[in-house]
């Protein structure tokens, strides 16, 4: 017979569906089904799309048939949606990977700025800019401008011409004539004040090496196209009247720092210096909170900002998508036990997130994550059942069609998959297993509650009430409700200490693939951390609001935000000075990445269906971060010496692998200029250090080859382009030893050897006649000599040269030898045959090809096959001089040069030959 009634036949009825329909005031786990969530399925459609677009070659027959292709699948999708809709299905989701591969396609690049670029060619010109932000770091200020007009020098004119771009701009605050260490006021400038500054214009260098994080392409998307560097005594002010087009960024930005000031005149106050240290803000903590609350990371402290780092818990401190998601969470949260309707809380929630937004400087990571907060908030009102991953994939979607390139950003992947984590593994896992007793033990003195729940959650809340009632007939009635609470607590307790374990075992992968991170600590750091985050920010913004009316009105509020502050970063700071919490590895291969993403997905899938596989889940979650983190072997060429010039601009860095694998770097490059000087002023390492070369640039190729230890690291003297990045390679590969020659007076070298011997590395000093061998390589020490001395500072002829010889094949490594020791290198040679010249198969020419080495009598008897310099595209030293190139020319060996050839690879041979790998490089 047929069953007429409206009751689904029990054996056709899912499990899901039973439990709905006996207690549906009940919350369950929805199973995974994309008709429940189809704006998650177009999302991570429209992503495959767009990721499509990476595969090479790109080709103009690729739009072609991107073209043909999306037309028939809007003439499939019409006649499907007519009669088989499961097809229709299909259709739909290969239409949306075509729009992303259009939106891929068409997206705006940002404008290369190629016009002004075409003025960084060394000559120093007026250009009329106007200001649009300062960043304090006395005695220099930075300044971003934005380029109106420039002049245009021809030998016979001088004239002004409109132009557009921006320059990022150092200035620098000369120092009074009868005074050492005065250094003159900076100009009071405000945003969109129209400014005249001669200027000489420098393209920022780009690194052609593999992993290298690009610094130019960094600020281009900050409509940044040259740097340059000028005395803050040539700037004149010529008008400042704002044009309307800078209107509402300066008011942003004025609006930012006014906001930063406010906590920092309360850090000045009478009231905060009169309490105890413990209950007192101070400048590091204002910094911290500037940057936690507005955005504003200028005073941030290094040392902090490592310690957190370090961690993982770094985001917690810096706005993210995490302070707009807690923010939004609390006002919705307040709305609703206010009685507010979902209209209303909502309005209000988007309205208030958007006036902090503007607060932080409404940057790029903020702006995506108040879009994101305002689908999800929108999709769930408009949704009749709120599925949180249908809004979360519509907040993705809504983020993806609006800048197509943030799928491919650190900070996009790492939002979304701690949603993920938190809302499609974490609470359905909860609600599996524990979660539902957390909820059965509210509101105990309400019986008639009992039959909305399950029979074995009705059964438990009725064992509280007996416990608790044995507990007030034994003690006290006060002690009725206390099984009740500890349960909760406990409960919520495992909640959190669930969300953290999910959430970091997810984060390994974008940990190791970003920032090459291992984070050890990051759970006991978060678990501590994000609930006292989540008390300390809105503490923060009360004393913000407070120190509005009254410093003495904020100082209650201050005191407990000064107490939790102290006590997060007195925990944080312990942590991470243990070796083991600063562990780096390479990023993951592309087979190893899918894999872990596929037991991510996995988990995802298994939490919604069956309790066993909610289990299995738990076993396959922790296979995701070995997966992220299993050791790949090193790119290296078996039997073969591998020298690679790493392209480090204006520096010098080394890399050399021996036949069996292991490697030794020789400099780390650094910088040059006024940058080295600046930099040797107040230490390489120290907390205003900008840009860390060993950390960008070096550190990243080296993990490109998979490499997770070196084995030795040669300084050759210390000059700040060979030392600049040393102290970050030494923290991320922790060579066995470090070999170096001279110890020149230089504060920045002391604190290396410090750096070295807190990391207990061996330093190991090398002279002319030292012979090592390492492996089957035989390294001879040429320079500088057993009775060289240099008690001043460092100098090029402190220089530690190295002709290291692999059966009949060898390479003379000079670093910056200058003429003196090259002809002591000569003399020697002549004298001793343990110290000779050549022939060599390979040179790695002396000081980046300056008239001051390679001198004629050196290079015929080193007489190389191939010559290698290291040197910075566009330098102001005009290295390598024309006289060198042709002096190589005449010793008929060829040239390769990193300025032009990017990182190059040189392979020697037991039997002496050679090949070179030029543009093994970035695109």
């Amino acid at each position: 017979m047929r069953q007429t009634s409206g009751v689904p036949r029990p054996e056709l009825e899912s499990a899901y569906a039973r439990q709905r329909r006996l207690w549906p005031r009940f919350p369950h786990v929805e199973p995974l089904r994309f008709r429940r969530a189809p704006l998650l399925a177009a999302a991570l459609c429209f992503a495959l799309g767009e990721s499509l677009t990476k595969i090479p070659p790109a080709t103009p027959r690729l739009t072609l048939l991107l073209v043909f292709s999306t037309i028939a699948l809007v003439a499939l999708t019409l006649l499907t949606l007519r009669g088989a809709l499961r097809i229709a299905v299909a259709a739909v989701l290969a239409l949306w990977i075509a729009a992303g591969l259009w939106s891929a396609q068409i997206q705006p690049s940002p404008a290369p700025q190629t016009a002004l670029l075409s003025y960084a060619d060394g000559l120093s010109r007026n250009d009329f800019e106007q200001w649009e932000e300062e960043s304090d770091a006395a005695p220099t200020t930075s300044l971003d401008l934005a380029v109106t007009a420039i002049e245009d020098v021809t030998p016979d004119t001088s004239r002004m011409v409109p132009i557009a771009g921006g320059i990022r701009t150092t200035l620098f605050a000369p120092r009074d004539s009868d005074s050492d260490s005065n250094t003159q006021p900076q100009p009071n400038l405000h945003c969109g004040d129209l400014v005249t500054l001669p200027l000489r214009l420098r393209a920022p260098e780009r690194y052609r090496d593999p992993g290298a994080w690009q610094y130019a392409d960094y600020l281009l998307d900050q409509n940044i196209a040259a740097t340059a560097s000028a005395a803050s005594t040539k700037l004149q002010v010529v008008s400042t009247a704002a044009p309307l087009s800078a209107t509402a960024e300066c008011r942003i930005f004025a609006a930012q720092s006014w906001a930063a000031a406010r906590l920092l005149a309360y850090v000045r106050s009478t009231p905060n210096r009169r309490l105890p240290a413990l209950l007192r803000i101070t400048p590091d903590d204002a910094g911290m909170l500037n940057a936690m609350l507005f955005g504003d990371r200028t005073r941030l402290s290094h040392t902090l900002r490592l310690g957190f780092e370090r961690t993982g818990s770094f985001h917690l401190f810096v706005v993210s998508g995490m302070h707009v998601a807690l923010l939004a969470g609390l006002v919705f949260w307040i709305a609703r036990r206010l009685r507010l309707s979902n209209w209303l809380a909502t309005l209000l929630t988007l309205t208030l997130v958007s006036a902090y937004a503007l607060l932080t400087g409404f940057g790029v990571p903020v702006q995506r994550a108040l879009l994101m907060t305002a689908v999800f908030l929108v999709a769930r009102l408009l949704t009749r059942d709120r599925n949180p991953l249908n809004a979360l994939g519509a907040a993705a979607l809504a983020v993806l069609i609006g800048s197509p390139r943030a799928l491919f950003e650190a900070s996009f992947q790492m939002t979304f998959l701690a949603i993920v984590a938190i809302a499609g593994i974490a609470m359905p896992l909860a609600q599996r297993s524990f979660l539902p007793y957390a909820r059965a033990a509210r509101n105990l003195h309400h019986a008639w509650r009992d039959t909305s729940f399950p029979p074995r959650l009705a059964q438990f809340r009725t064992m509280l009430r007996l416990w608790g009632e044995a507990l007030s007939d034994s003690f006290s009635p006060r002690l009725r409700t206390v099984p009740a609470a500890l349960i909760r607590i406990t409960l919520y307790a495992a909640e959190l200490a669930l969300i953290g374990l999910i959430a970091e075992a997810i984060m390994v992968l974008p940990m190791a693939m970003y920032f090459h991170r291992a984070t050890v600590f990051a759970l006991p750091a978060n678990m501590f951390s994000i609930p006292l985050v989540a008390i300390l920010a809105p503490l923060a913004l009360i004393t913000f609001l407070a120190s509005l009316i009254s410093p003495y009105l904020a100082a209650l509020p201050a005191s407990g935000l000064a107490l939790l502050l102290h006590a997060i970063t007195g925990l944080i700071q312990r942590i991470s000075h243990a070796q083991a919490a600063d562990l780096r590895v390479p990023g993951p291969t592309l087979a190893h990445a899918f894999a872990a993403l596929a037991c991510i997905a996995f988990c995802g899938w298994a939490v919604r269906r069956t309790r066993v596989l909610a289990w299995s889940a738990i076993a396959i979650l922790p296979l995701a971060a070995a997966i992220a983190l299993w050791p790949s072997p090193p790119a290296v060429h078996p039997n073969q010496l591998e020298v690679t010039a790493i392209d480090v601009g204006q520096g010098d860095s080394i890399l050399v692998v021996s036949p069996a694998g292991r490697a030794m770097l020789i400099d780390a490059g650094g910088p040059t200029g006024a940058a080295a000087n600046s930099e040797n002023a107040r230490g390489i390492g120290s907390e205003n250090e900008a840009f860390d070369i060993g950390e960008e640039v070096v550190s990243p190729y080296l993990w490109s080859r998979q490499l997770r230890r070196l084995d030795i690291v040669a300084l050759t003297h210390a000059h700040s382009d060979h030392m600049g990045g040393m102290p970050a390679v030494l923290r991320n590969f922790r060579p066995r030893e470090l070999w170096v020659a001279v110890d020149p007076n230089s504060a920045p070298y002391r604190a290396l050897l410090a750096e070295a011997a807190a990391l207990g590395i061996r330093v190991r000093h090398l002279r002319a006649g030292d012979t090592i061998a390492w492996d089957t390589v035989a390294i001879h020490v040429l320079a500088p000599t057993p009775a060289y001395a240099n008690p001043g500072p460092p100098i090029n002829n402190d220089s530690l040269v190295m002709r290291m010889q692999f059966g009949q094949a060898s390479t003379l490594l000079e670093g910056d030898a200058e003429a003196p020791s090259e002809h002591a290198m000569v003399a020697a040679s002549l004298l001793n045959p343990a110290a000779r010249l050549g022939p060599d198969t390979l040179l790695k020419v002396g000081h980046h090809g300056s008239r001051t080495s390679t001198t004629p009598e050196f290079l015929s008897l080193a007489a190389p096959q191939d010559a290698v310099i290291s040197v910075g595209a566009q330098n102001t030293f005009g290295h390598p001089r024309p006289e060198i190139i042709d002096r190589l020319a005449g010793a008929h060996a060829r040239v390769y040069r990193t300025d032009r050839f990017g990182l190059t690879t040189f392979l020697l041979s037991r039997d002496g030959r050679i090949a070179a790998l030029p543009a093994a490089s970035n695109p």
